[in-house]
């Protein structure tokens, strides 16, 4: 039992892309998934950047278990061009800052959010990448990709992208998140950096260390992610980073798409697994190299800590904000326990080990029956 839950990096459907995943259908799969609280990037049609876009989310979110935490966009539109009203958009209730899948790509702009953001304390997360690096890439550069055939994505790009954001943040102060890493360089590099003083944090999908570029031998689409399966070398390194403590937080990475973003051919395919409901059997899988209490403070401490928000309590007259987890619960991910409208997972129609077997918060219970 631990206070509950909370996903600091999802995306859902809506507005604008409701077909791939709703509120409706999002915070349920949340909700089975152990997490009582998720934060949303802002890469929706239209990008969440204004103020009527945060109270829509905030509005429709209501009455769930799962509470819902919007992050606005830095730039219109997420291009990487012209800023938000970030100020507005954080007493509206925006909870930090992001172009979600979009790295932002000019470093002028990257360095401005970082002076423009300690205003208010904010934060700014971004992901590392290279996109030109990384142009028509579709798995990670290497042996494999060599093997198959297909373009790869350098772990170059990442480390290039983290080296630059990490020395922007040396230069103009204030707080960076890193999210969605998955090198051993970019892992040291920003090591390193907190050992400096710098205020800069990560995260890293649950999945990321539990499959490496192989996998992909068999050009299942749902292997397909960004960044990219790594190495085995790179893997360790995720390990070892969540050991020490340099890899702060565990995500979802949740990206649902409907069939026809996903059964095309390899190259064609859109990126991205819909992760909240199997987070707990990644951490299942993850705790025979690394301490359950570690991983557990990774999706329920860290994140909130990072995000300044109030950290919830398991002590008498204390609202319940509880999660139960039983990493020994055996279940089967399939079109009957899943609550996203989203299938593209390499866990789909897959006998699992470790679930979240019960849910509180918000006067409300889910447990499994």
């Amino acid at each position: 039992l631990s206070i509950g839950w909370f996903d600091m990096r999802a995306r859902f459907g809506d507005p604008g892309l409701e077909h791939k995943e709703d509120i409706q259908s999002g915070l349920p799969a949340a909700q089975h998934g152990g997490f009582t609280g998720v934060a949303l990037l802002p890469t929706q049609h239209p990008v969440i950047q204004s103020k009527s876009d945060i109270q829509y989310l905030l509005s429709r979110s209501q009455s769930h278990l799962t509470d819902l935490y919007p992050i606005a966009a830095v730039t219109k539109d997420t291009k990487g061009e012209d800023f938000t009203e970030m100020i507005d958009l954080h007493q509206a209730g925006a909870i930090a800052f992001s172009d979600g899948e979009a790295p932002l790509w000019q470093a002028d702009i990257l360095l401005k959010s970082l002076q423009y953001l300690q205003k208010f304390d904010g934060l700014l997360i971004n992901k590392a990448e290279n996109l030109r690096l990384n142009l028509f890439g579709t798995m990670n550069e290497g042996v494999s990709s060599t093997m198959l055939g297909m373009k790869g994505m350098p772990t170059l790009s990442e480390d290039i992208a983290v080296q630059r954001d990490l020395s922007l943040l040396e230069y103009a102060g204030g707080r960076l998140h890193i999210s969605n890493i998955s090198s051993a360089k970019s892992i040291d590099m920003i090591r390193k950096a907190k050992k400096s003083g710098l205020q800069v944090t990560c995260d890293v999908a649950s999945f990321q260390p539990l499959f490496d570029d192989q996998a992909l031998s068999t050009f299942d689409t749902n292997y397909k992610v960004n960044p990219p399966f790594r190495n085995n070398k790179d893997n360790q390194a995720i390990i070892k980073g969540l050991k020490d403590g340099t890899i702060d937080v565990i995500v979802s990475a949740h990206t649902p798409h409907d069939e026809e973003c996903k059964k095309l051919e390899f190259d064609l395919a859109d990126f991205g697994i819909t992760g909240l409901q199997t987070v707990a059997s990644d951490l299942a899988t993850i705790s025979t190299k690394v301490d359950i209490e570690q991983l557990i403070h990774q999706v329920t401490y860290a994140p909130r800590i990072i995000l300044k928000l109030d950290i919830p309590e398991i002590a008498v007259g204390e609202t319940a904000n509880l999660t139960l987890f039983d990493p020994a619960h055996e279940w089967t991910f399939d079109q009957n326990t899943n609550q996203s409208k989203a299938v593209n997972s390499p866990y789909f129609d897959s006998h699992l080990t470790g679930k979240a077997v019960a849910v509180f918060n918000n006067g409300q219970e889910w447990i499994e029956r």
